[in-house]
């Protein structure tokens, strides 16, 4: 069971708005025009990803979705809750009893506690008629993960990337220091210490900060890879299937990461951090050595070499620990799952938006070509300014992403030297699987938030807050609070597997 965090806010009242009848017909650039023929309406909740549209545009009026409605004729209604409160938004909208035609979820559980609520459409029959791009591109065996009782209930979208983490750090601080890159969890530890007492950046002050990580343990993935484990994921052990979160190899992968803030070699902001402060950090030339994202070489470390020409920054080995074991958190293959309501009148038209969707690919993925990017000598040439515009069709587009390797490689390489496509290489050759790939079990469903919250204590532990020990009580409470039932589905699904692998 993956952790699932939510925010709590006030929630706002949701209006699902009636649709006018009027339709409309777009050029390949996205201009609207009157036409003819009446459109057919059709409601969507989906996220926006904390994507932002350029002045004038929004989630219903923009140059993508007319495209999309002009190529369909279909009138398309989007409605966008705020992604820190989305999931809680989405229970607002299914209480309601004012259902849109199709919501968007990236929670299993949620999907898996509606679904066994009978709140969903089974979709088997709309796909045969109205989905065949859909059939033909998302893999049978995942399919087979939003089927229940041999029905489908869901069209799922799937993860481009498989893992999301890699080690990076300042070489102009190593080469002022005299160190060597590490590897080796003690290196390091040994490396982290120098850049935060040894004034790696020459100015005079001890203002800097070995290593930084983000709220909820974000970005801690490769430490306890050097453990073997993973939080939240599954591994096999002496024949049956155990959650990552709960063994011993975590409890030593704590107490490193409690010495480090202990001895304030760790960002002791770390657990207020969220993406905008970490951001921050690393442009400001703070932070000598984190865990980056694959995509961070374009993000905050090009700033950082923006603001400062001697910045240098290089990627590093995943830390190697005591018993040589190493690597990264991956992603599940699903990403997303799209679910139509039982009440939905008009099924098919959101089976033929999500079709016309994954058919279209390369025009919502990229951007309208000779206008976000071109061709050149057989090279993908890309204008950053109006790319990154126009990254809001990101929303449309990731509501079934079917991931074409070749043409997600050009698009990379397409938008500059920032060794993206090398690092997500670099990822996939260290992902540390979770054994377990099945659907939500009823007690994921039923014990997932609470089991989240018990996780705190982590936290707590490595800010010194509660005794390394306190990581036993926390294993007994997780097996008595739901912990121990999960465990005995996940074997069952785990035996399962087994059967059918036999056979």
């Amino acid at each position: 069971m993956k952790r699932m965090t939510r925010t709590f806010a006030p929630l706002a009242t949701l209006a699902l708005c009636a649709l006018c009848a009027g339709c409309l017909s777009t050029s390949p650039s996205g201009q609207k025009q009157e036409a003819s023929t009446e459109q057919r309406a059709v409601n969507i909740v989906i996220n926006n990803l904390g994507l932002s549209f350029p002045e004038g545009l929004d989630e219903n009026e923009n140059p993508y979705l007319s495209y999309i409605e002009s190529r369909t004729g279909l009138a398309v209604q989007v409605i966008t809750p705020p992604p820190e409160v989305y999931e809680e938004r989405l229970d607002v909208i299914m209480s309601s009893g004012k259902l849109p035609d199709m919501l968007h979820t990236y929670e299993a559980v949620w999907f898996d506690h509606y679904l066994k609520k009978d709140a969903f459409l089974p979709l088997d029959d709309l796909l045969e008629a109205y989905g065949p791009n859909l059939l033909q591109k998302i893999p049978e065996e995942l399919w087979e993960r939003v089927r229940h009782n041999g029905q489908i209930y869901a069209i799922p979208s799937l993860n481009e990337v498989i893992g999301n983490e890699i080690m990076y750090a300042r070489k102009d601080w190593l080469d002022r220091l005299g160190l060597e890159p590490p590897e080796t969890l003690e290196e390091y530890y040994e490396v982290i210490r120098a850049f935060t007492l040894e004034d790696p950046d020459g100015n005079g002050k001890r203002d800097t900060i070995g290593m930084t990580m983000m709220v909820d343990l974000g970005r801690s993935s490769p430490f306890f890879g050097a453990f073997g484990v993973q939080l939240g994921s599954w591994f096999e052990r002496d024949g049956q299937l155990v959650n990552g979160s709960i063994l011993p190899e975590t409890k030593e992968a704590l107490a490193f990461l409690a010495q480090l803030y202990g001895e304030q070699l760790l960002d002791q902001e770390f657990p207020l951090n969220l993406h905008s402060n970490l951001y921050e950090k690393v442009e400001n030339g703070t932070v000598g050595l984190f865990s980056a994202t694959w995509y961070d070489t374009r993000g905050p470390i090009a700033a950082n070499k923006r603001r400062d020409p001697e910045a240098e920054w290089i990627k590093l080995p995943y830390p190697v620990g005591p018993g040589g074991a190493s690597g990264v958190e991956g992603k599940d293959r699903i990403r997303g799952y799209n679910v139509i309501p039982a009440s939905t009148a008009h099924p098919e038209r959101v089976i033929q938006l999500l079709d016309f969707i994954v058919d279209d690919y390369k025009n919502l993925k990229l951007g309208f070509e000779n206008e976000i990017w071109r061709m050149e000598n057989g090279r993908m040439v890309t204008d950053f300014a109006m790319h990154d515009k126009h990254l809001y069709r990101g929303i449309y587009q990731s509501l079934v992403d079917v991931p074409d390797q070749e043409l997600f490689k050009q698009r990379l390489d397409s938008l500059g030297d920032f060794n993206l496509y090398d690092n997500l290489m670099t990822i996939h050759d260290h992902v540390i699987p979770s054994a377990f790939y099945g659907v939500p079990t009823p007690a994921m469903s039923k014990y997932d938030r609470q089991l989240a919250e018990l996780q705190e204590v982590f936290v707590r532990i490595i800010m010194g807050i509660e005794p390394l020990d306190a990581f036993d009580q926390f294993v007994l409470d997780w097996k008595q609070q739901g912990g121990d039932e999960i465990t005995a589905e996940v074997n069952a699904w785990y035996r399962k597997q087994l059967q059918l692998e036999g056979n």
